[in-house]
């Protein structure tokens, strides 16, 4: 009975040392996890080059054919700022442009794009066919420059215009997804008006609506052998100068003139023929 208190009296210091191993041990552990952060840190902290970003977003627009915004190729680049994706677009193009290339990124719908150059078209056209968007019937695009240059705009305005039906015109260019219904009209039966879409800016290749050709260079140049102007209105002054001059009677000659026979003479021809007959 008397053996256990001294038991418990050498049993402390050995608890108390296996506490201070086991601290240790958490410490070095700690110490040693903390080091792979330390080692993110260290390469998250590592400056990116203007030539790595361009890289970059190369390789992001190489790989779609769509127009794509400054803002989507910020979040997938994961960069900074736009500014970061309009350098390295001008660092690209200038690129391209020393090389000979014949592409560039060009700013398209709202987006960005690599393009071929438009002196390779015709080349380019005998490897590819016209794609189906292009083609447009004639009333198809008649209709669809209508939308284009007053839309929103009324079936009945496009109608009007052209003098004939364009529902089936109109149907067919939705079909294409060049066109779309933009809203209704405030008036009586809120009639759909209509309006081109971001289709339509990627087939023409736009930047936007205001790169449209304007309505004057649209029309024929004027031709060289221009019709005489009209003779302009006399004046007053001119007038009073005609009234003034005696106007001169015409000269015939005496043959011309009507020999008009007297009265007396048509009386005694018919006494005459009367002493005759008797």
């Amino acid at each position: 009975m008397s053996e256990s208190p001294d038991k418990k009296t050498d049993d402390a210091p050995d608890a108390q040392s296996d506490e201070n191993s086991v601290e240790q041990v958490d410490e070095e552990t700690v110490e040693q996890n903390d080091e792979p952060g330390q080692a993110d840190e260290a390469e998250a902290s590592e400056p990116v080059t203007a030539a790595e970003i361009a890289a970059t977003v190369e390789a992001i627009l190489f790989s779609t054919d769509t127009p794509l915004p400054a803002a989507k190729i910020l979040q997938v680049a994961e960069l900074s700022s736009k500014r970061d994706v309009t350098d390295a677009i001008d660092i690209l193009n200038d690129r391209y442009e020393d090389s000979g290339s014949a592409f560039r990124i060009e700013m398209i719908a709202g987006g960005y794009r690599l393009q071929t150059l438009e002196a390779y078209h015709q080349v380019l056209s005998r490897l590819f066919k016209a794609k189906s968007e292009s083609k447009l019937s004639q009333p198809a695009m008649e209709t669809l420059s209508i939308v284009a240059y007053r839309q929103p705009v009324l079936r009945a305005d496009i109608e009007a215009i052209r003098g004939v039906a364009c529902g089936e015109v109109l149907r067919k260019l939705m079909e294409k997804m060049l066109i779309k219904i933009v809203g209704r009209a405030e008036v009586i039966g809120r009639p759909m008006l209509y309006g081109t879409t971001r289709r339509f800016l990627e087939v023409f290749g736009l930047a936007s609506l205001n790169d449209l050709p304007r309505a004057d260079e649209l029309r024929p140049a004027p031709q060289a052998n221009a019709p005489a102007p009209a003779p302009s209105e006399p004046t007053e002054e001119s007038e009073e100068d005609t009234q003034a001059e005696p106007q001169d009677a015409p000269e015939t000659s005496g043959d011309d003139q009507p020999k008009a026979e007297p009265q007396e003479s048509l009386e005694e021809a018919e006494a005459g023929a009367e002493t005759v007959s008797e």
